[in-house]
C-alpha cells in the first residue's frame, strides 16, 4: 500500500485494553499512514504500540506524559501533522467502535472535497444503549440550531475526516475542546467558519466488557461538560447571528 502524503489515520488512545491492537491492524490493512496518540496510557499498550511502530514503517506512535484528554491527544496529532505536511485526518477511536473498513471510502470523499468535512452519520445496532441513542439527538439538535442547520449529520461520532489547519486553527484560538467535548465543538466551530459537512453512513458497535469493550464516558461528568459546551456554542451562537444569517441568505 502507497503511503499518503496528505491523509493520515490518527487515533488517540488511552488505557484502551487489547483491543487497540486489532483496531490498529484494522487501520493498518486499509491505510498508511495511521499515528497513534497515546494519551498517557498507565495499561502498557503504550510500549507494546511503541514496540509494534518499530517494526512498521506505516505505524507512527506519539506519547503524551500525562492523560490530557481525546481533544488535546489530537491536536498533539494535528501539530505534528502539520510539521509533516498531510493536510487532512481521519480520526477515529481505540475501543473498536469504529468501521475501519471505511477509511478508504471517507479519505476518498474528503479528496473530493477537501474543504470539507467528512463526518460519520452512525448506523445503530441491537448494542447501542438506548440512553446513549437519545442522547446524541438531543446533542444533534443543540448542534444543528448553533449552527443554523448546517447540516451535521450527528455530533458526537468520533469517524470524522478533517482539515488540518482549520481544525487546529480552532483549537488554538480557544482553551476548551480538550476532552469528550472535542467531536461536538469541533464540527459546530468548523461550520462557523464555513467548513461544510459531508454526512457518510457509518456503523458503530458498542462492545461489552467480555467482548474487549472499553468505556470511559461518565454519565455525570461528561453530560455537565457537554451542558458547559452548549451554553459557550449557544453564547457564541448569539454574537455569530447577524453574519450566519447573512451568509444563508447568500447560499445559492
Amino acid at each position: 500500500m502507497n503511503p499518503s502524503a496528505s491523509h493520515l489515520v490518527l487515533i488517540p488512545s488511552f488505557n484502551p485494553g487489547e483491543k487497540v491492537f486489532e483496531t490498529v491492524a484494522e487501520a493498518r490493512a486499509r491505510w498508511t499512514p495511521v499515528w497513534v496518540v497515546v494519551d498517557g496510557s498507565t495499561d502498557g499498550t503504550g510500549d507494546r504500540l511503541a514496540a509494534l511502530a518499530a517494526g512498521d514503517e506505516g505505524l507512527r506512535v506519539i506519547r503524551l506524559p500525562e492523560n490530557r484528554g481525546k481533544g488535546a491527544a489530537v491536536l498533539a496529532g494535528l501539530d505534528e501533522a502539520v510539521r509533516c505536511g498531510f493536510s487532512h485526518v481521519l480520526t477515529m477511536d481505540s475501543d473498536g467502535q469504529h468501521p475501519a473498513a471505511l477509511i478508504p471510502d471517507f479519505m476518498a470523499a474528503s479528496a473530493q472535497a477537501p474543504g470539507s468535512m467528512i463526518l460519520g452519520k452512525p448506523v445503530f445496532d441491537d448494542s447501542a444503549p438506548a440512553i446513549r441513542v437519545r442522547g446524541r439527538k438531543i446533542s444533534n439538535w443543540w448542534a444543528n440550531l448553533e449552527t443554523l442547520g448546517a447540516g451535521i449529520g450527528d455530533s458526537l461520532y468520533g469517524f470524522r475526516v478533517y482539515p488540518v489547519e482549520a481544525l487546529r486553527q480552532v483549537m488554538r484560538g480557544q482553551r476548551w475542546m480538550r476532552r469528550f467535548d472535542f467531536d461536538p465543538e469541533a464540527v459546530v466551530r468548523l461550520a462557523w467558519r464555513g467548513v461544510t459537512p459531508v454526512n457518510l453512513p457509518a456503523p458503530v458497535r458498542y462492545l461489552q466488557a467480555d467482548e474487549g469493550g472499553v468505556s470511559h464516558f461518565n454519565y455525570l461528568r461528561d453530560n455537565v461538560l457537554l451542558t458547559w459546551m452548549h451554553i459557550r456554542l449557544m453564547v457564541g451562537f448569539g454574537l455569530r447571528l447577524p453574519w450566519l444569517l447573512a451568509r444563508r441568505l447568500r447560499a445559492p
